[in-house]
This record gives C-alpha cells, structure tokens and sequence, in this order.
C-alpha cells in the first residue's frame, strides 16, 4: 500500500501588511514533497510578497507557517534557509568571474586540515551535485560569464541542493532564456522532482506551467483565488482566474 508524498510546506491563513496596504490576505498553500506547484498570478498579485514571507525576508503579521510539520516564524533568509528552503531569484546572484565550484562553495569554502582552501575537494562535491542535475554539464571550470542561462541556473540550484535544501522556490527560472536553454532548465525541474525535491516555481509562461506543475495556486489582489490540479483544468480556465478572480467552472460528468 502506497503512501502519500509527505506535506513540506503549509501555509495557513497568511497576511502581510505595509502600512494600509494587505499586500496579502489570509493566503493559504501548501506543497508536498516531490511536487511542483505553480504560484501564479498579474505583477501585483500578492505571489512575490507571499514568497518573500516563506523565505524569511518578511515575517508575517498573521498566519501559521508549517515546514515538515513544524512551526516556524522566519526572520531572517537565514533561518528560512536552516529549516531547508530555498529561493533561486531570477537574478541567480551568482559571481560571474568565478567557475561553477567557487560559486557553490561562495562564503562556505571548503578547507584542507592546514585551513588553505581544498579547491580539488570542491570541485569534486561541486561535479557530484552538478551530474545529478545536468549529466551534460561538465566544463565546471569556466566563468559564469561564459555559461548558458540554463548552466547559470543549474549552478544556482546545484547550490542550494548541496547545502540540504529540500524546498526549492524558483522564481522565473525561464525567464529570457531560448527554447533550447528553457528544456534544459525544465528537465531539470523534473529530476528535482523525481528526488522528491518540493517546488515553488513562479512563471507567466502557461505552457511550462502546464507541462512540470502538479497544481497551480493562483492569486489576485493578495489573496489565493484557488488552487487546482493540472490535469483537470485548461490553460484557459487558469487564465480565468489569473485575469476575473473566478474558479474555474466544475466539468460535467
């Protein structure tokens, strides 16, 4: 008897509050494990505050949020981090003179026993990570300012995984790149999946929504319009909701 995928993240009953402003409203969410659910919603929504909340950059003024079963108040990125979420910004924040193992080990270096830093012992656990994500990517040693959008995005992941993120928030991880670099980024997000890594992901592109989301939770005006499956809505009813508020409509039997 197979079990259900274990609940990561619950956010209950959420708000966030700047001056008069509700820039979210008593939003409701949650996530599994080895599950990829679409945050969506207009410039303004509420889904970018929402995330900034999970992520500890604002703690919230109401609400319950739950991470493997334990309640947390954020208040820090820091501690969001600690409870093993992690935001990959469209902006990566990646240092782009240096390769691929100096930007997973940035701040965190590894050392040898005489303290010098163990560049071969990074690039080892950097290559190891790497494979897991993109067996195609192997020139490690060159600049970030050399790599292809979807490289760039596979050594902000390959980051976060390595420090024992399970939680994964990926904020427009398409965003400008080509198709060829877009099916990269998305395979990747597939074999986060099959890790059993939990997944945040921000997009506007509805077609990568449709094809790596499990449910899409969609917002207007800071509050949570619903939360659907995939497979049983259209493009167009998530459109609906993006743009009117409206559920969509239930499907005759």
């Amino acid at each position: 008897m197979s079990t259900a995928p274990e609940l990561v993240v619950d956010v209950q009953g959420v708000s966030k509050r700047f001056g008069g402003i509700h820039a979210v409203e008593r939003a409701s969410c949650n996530l599994h494990a080895g599950e990829v659910v679409g945050l969506l919603g207009h410039n303004g929504a509420g889904k970018s505050t929402l995330i900034k909340v999970l992520s500890g950059v604002y703690p919230p003024d109401d609400g319950h949020i739950i991470v493997h079963g334990q309640e947390h108040r954020f208040n820090t990125p820091r501690e969001a981090r600690a409870a093993g979420i992690e935001t990959i910004h469209q902006t990566l924040a990646l240092a782009e003179n240096l390769d691929a193992p100096s930007n997973l080990f940035l701040g965190r270096e590894l050392l040898t026993p005489w303290r010098t830093l163990d560049a071969d012992r990074m690039e080892h656990e950097a290559r190891q990570v790497i494979q897991r994500l993109n067996p195609n990517f192997t020139d490690l040693r060159k600049p970030v300012r050399a790599m292809s959008g979807g490289q760039r995005q596979t050594v902000a992941i390959a980051r976060a995984l390595y420090f024992n993120a399970r939680i994964l928030i990926m904020d427009e991880p398409c965003a400008a790149l080509g198709p060829a670099e877009t099916r990269m980024v998305l395979d990747t997000i597939a074999r986060l999946k099959e890790q059993g890594i939990g997944i945040f992901l921000i997009s506007h592109d509805m077609a990568d929504v449709f094809e790596v989301c499990d449910r899409a939770t969609v917002m207007k005006n800071g509050q949570v319009v619903d939360t659907v499956n995939i497979p049983d809505v259209t493009q167009d009813d998530v459109l609906g909701m993006i743009i009117l508020g409206q559920k969509p409509k239930a499907k005759a039997a």
